[in-house]
Formats: C-alpha cells, sequence, structure tokens
C-alpha cells in the first residue's frame, strides 16, 4: 500500500546514528608451515655457510689374510653458503589518526602492527619457496637468499627433453621453468620418493598447493585417503601418502608457486636467523608515529639429496 501522506521517515530524517559493528572481520590467510617446521639456528654472517658429505659407493671388501692395509682414497667435505636477507615491514600513523576513536579496535598503531607480523612472516615463507638465486647485495642492492629450488637437483621430476633444467644446486642460480606444464599425478610422484630413498633421504612433508591437493587426492592405493559418508558427515582427506619408500604428509601450502610440488626432509632445512624478529621505533618525520618490523635470516639446505620435488605441474 502506499505511504499515508505527510508520513515522515528515516529518508527524511538527519542525525541517524551510523550502525557499525565495532569489531573488523579479516580471513585472509597467515599460515607459514614451511617456516615453523624448519629447524632454526644461528647466522654469524651476512654470508651463512655448512657443509655437505657423502659416503663413497659400496664395494667389494674381502683382503688376503696377514696382507699389508691400503688406506681408502678420501674426498674433502663441500662447502656451501647463503646470503641472510633482510626483511622489513613499516607502518606510519598521524597524531590526528593516533587521536581518534575508532570502530573495532583500540589503539591504531598496535592493529596494524599486528597486521604487519602476519604480513612479515608470509614474506618470509615466500622467500624461503621462491625458485630465486642468491644475491650478496651491495650499498645499493639488498641482499636475497637463495630459495628451495635454486638447491634441488638430484631428486627432481620434470619432463626431461622440454626447456626445463636443474640449477647448479649451490644457490648461485635459479632453475629453468618450463614452458610447456604437464599435469601433476602419482606416476611424476612416486619416482622422485624413489629417488629420494636411493640417496639416503627420509622425506616427512609434501608442500604443494591445493589444486595440486586435489590431484593427489586421487592418487590410488592411498590407505589414508577416504571418501566415505558417515552419519551427516563426508571425508575426503589425504592425511598421509605410504609408500615403498617412506611416509610423507602432505601439507597445502599457500606460499610456494602452485606449479611446484616439494617432498622435504624436514630435519634437513634449517633457518638461520641473523636477526631475531623485532618491533622497532623509527624517529619521528613531524606529526606522526613510526614503527618498524625487521628480522634478517637465510635458508640452510642441509643436503639437497635429502630432498625432492615434482615441477613444472599445470595449474589449471
Amino acid at each position: 500500500m502506499a505511504q499515508p501522506a505527510n508520513t515522515f521517515d528515516s529518508y527524511d530524517m538527519t542525525g541517524i546514528l551510523d550502525d557499525l559493528v565495532d569489531q573488523i572481520f579479516n580471513i585472509d590467510p597467515d599460515d607459514t608451515p614451511f617456516l615453523s617446521k624448519s629447524t632454526k639456528t644461528k647466522a654469524s654472517n651476512t654470508y651463512h655457510e655448512w657443509q655437505t658429505d657423502a659416503l663413497r659407493a659400496s664395494a667389494d671388501n674381502a683382503h688376503i689374510e696377514g696382507g699389508d692395509t691400503t688406506a681408502d682414497a678420501l674426498t674433502a667435505t663441500t662447502r656451501l653458503g647463503n646470503y641472510t636477507q633482510i626483511f622489513k615491514n613499516a607502518v606510519s600513523i598521524s597524531g590526528t589518526d593516533m587521536a581518534l576513536r575508532k570502530a573495532g579496535r583500540g589503539k591504531e598503531m598496535l592493529y596494524q602492527m599486528g597486521k604487519g607480523m602476519k604480513a612479515h612472516k608470509l614474506d618470509i615463507e615466500r622467500a624461503l619457496f621462491l625458485n630465486n638465486a642468491r644475491v650478496a647485495g651491495s650499498s645499493v642492492v639488498a641482499r636475497e637468499l637463495a630459495g628451495a629450488p635454486a638447491w634441488l637437483v638430484t631428486n627432481v621430476e620434470f619432463e626431461a627433453g622440454n626447456s626445463g633444467a636443474n640449477p647448479t644446486g649451490d644457490g648461485t642460480d635459479a632453475r629453468t621453468d618450463d614452458g610447456t606444464p604437464v599435469a601433476f599425478s602419482q606416476t611424476r610422484f612416486d619416482p622422485a620418493m624413489q629417488l629420494i630413498w636411493e640417496n639416503g633421504g627420509k622425506p616427512d612433508t609434501v608442500y604443494l598447493s591445493s589444486f595440486q591437493m586435489n590431484l593427489a587426492l586421487g592418487f590410488t592405493g592411498n590407505n589414508a585417503q577416504r571418501n566415505t559418508v558417515k552419519v551427516g558427515q563426508v571425508e575426503k582427506m589425504i592425511d598421509v601418502y605410504r609408500t615403498p619408500w617412506g611416509v610423507v604428509e602432505f601439507v597445502l601450502s599457500r606460499e610456494n608457486r602452485a606449479r611446484d610440488v616439494f617432498i622435504f626432509q624436514d630435519d634437513m632445512w634449517k633457518v638461520a636467523i641473523a636477526r631475531e624478529t623485532k618491533q622497532e621505533d623509527l624517529a619521528k618525520m613531524g606529526d606522526n608515529e613510526r614503527k618498524q618490523i625487521v628480522t634478517e635470516l637465510t635458508l640452510e639446505c642441509c643436503n639437497e639429496k635429502a630432498h625432492g620435488a615434482v615441477y613444472d605441474n599445470t595449474t589449471s
């Protein structure tokens, strides 16, 4: 029915109070599984170094009774290194903004620094997974750490004969992506697991995107996969994948590239920290308050033979 004449309604009114919920809703993800799982150690220089070694291949070992003994031929260790990278996030809040009363938070600086801390961790996680060569840096160029793909050469699966290529394996260069990706599958994953086992690795964690996880759910012979109906509940998940070469946990990761599937032995990665994450006040530059979050660290690949990867997977 039509509104009676001269009815004063909300469209005519002035001075209606805002109805703003005193809460802020943010569901952006901030999980960092690789950073969280990696062992933490100390970096005492901007170029952090470590050593790897390997046993010789097994050989026939039989000797004449009473015979002389000849020493085995020995090999030197391999010395590797990665540069520490400085991660910074900063917040600047005007004096006026600090004085205003706001919905959903108390002090603006505390709220923004909380957000900044989560973003800071995500930036670090991204750098650890990034296909990036190390950079020594200078007074005008930032130091950069070599991410995981720059170290892996032995136990990787990609389409041989195409444009993809392994890096040198010492962090000095990135791997070359294949311009013709192929679908992730069990027939590509299992050979990488086999290679890791044959070279002495004991992988325990697989990092992959949600798209690749959906394909992993289709792996056959997986005892941990369930697609059953309970009371009001459907389960379809892959907690662990059991193979003759080891048992691995599949972990969803948002910060590694969707085209990469990593098979890692967690204790064979270390995050070497030069400066622990710290919040610091910055000098005032006027009518404002400024703070920064800073961390300096690098990635240590203890021995790349402990890890593997399935590269150049399609992402759609």
